[in-house]
């Protein structure tokens, strides 16, 4: 039976299993053989991250057709206003793409959002605010992008949930596992081919590499 893991991916984790001083990497956290990521998440982001055993599983998640939404808890510097959420809402051009409409609003602090380690440093004569933002996209670095191309510098970002798979209270460094009731339509149809069509999940290049950059 296939393995899908929700872990919730501490700042400063680099998303791969094989060492690489001084960073923490997934091995830290996920004892598990034969898992790896389905998509990526920066090393300075935190948050949802999916780990999965079975290749189609892990294809469908990450392929960029799929447009599986992602939602992201922003902390920004400065205090939002309509103009810059409508901007956010109606797709940003960052220069060398345009970002897909998104939605954005912004939000209290999350509730049960833990400390970060080390501490957010930030100016404390300039206000902060927190942003929801959900994307189906997932190019390098986008949501901090988006919201500095608005005048609102990203200073913390937390990945909330990836498609109906939510952090729900997952401590930094904990991680459960998921069934196939919990997943969308395709999803569930990977999860369910039979085991002589699954392929061995795509093991991450190296972090330099193009497949190490991390999304949002």
């Amino acid at each position: 039976m296939p393995r899908l893991i929700l872990l919730n991916k501490p700042f400063g984790t680099i998303c791969q299993f094989s060492p690489s001083p001084p960073h923490a990497t997934l091995a830290q956290w996920v004892p598990v053989a034969g898992v790896y990521p389905a998509g990526r998440l920066d090393t300075d982001s935190e948050g949802l991250l999916l780990l999965t055993d079975h290749g189609p599983l892990q294809h469908v998640i990450a392929h960029p057709r799929a447009k599986s939404p992602k939602a992201y808890w922003a902390q920004v510097e400065g205090t939002p206003s309509a103009e810059q959420l409508d901007a956010l809402r109606a797709g940003v051009d960052l220069g060398d793409f345009v970002t897909a409409p998104a939605q954005a609003r912004l939000i209290d602090t999350p509730d049960g959002l833990w400390e970060r380690v080390p501490p957010v440093r930030h100016r404390l004569s300039v206000p902060t605010a927190w942003l929801e933002i959900v994307i189906s996209e997932g190019k390098n670095r986008q949501v901090r992008r988006m919201t500095a191309s608005v005048g609102l510098p990203t200073l913390r970002l937390v990945r909330a949930a990836i498609g109906p798979l939510r952090l729900d209270g997952l401590l930094p460094g904990a991680w459960r596992e998921a069934g196939p009731e919990a997943l969308p339509p395709a999803w569930r149809q990977a999860w369910l081919q039979p085991a002589a069509d699954r392929q061995r999940p795509s093991m991450p290049r190296a972090q330099d590499g193009w497949r190490r950059r991390g999304k949002a």
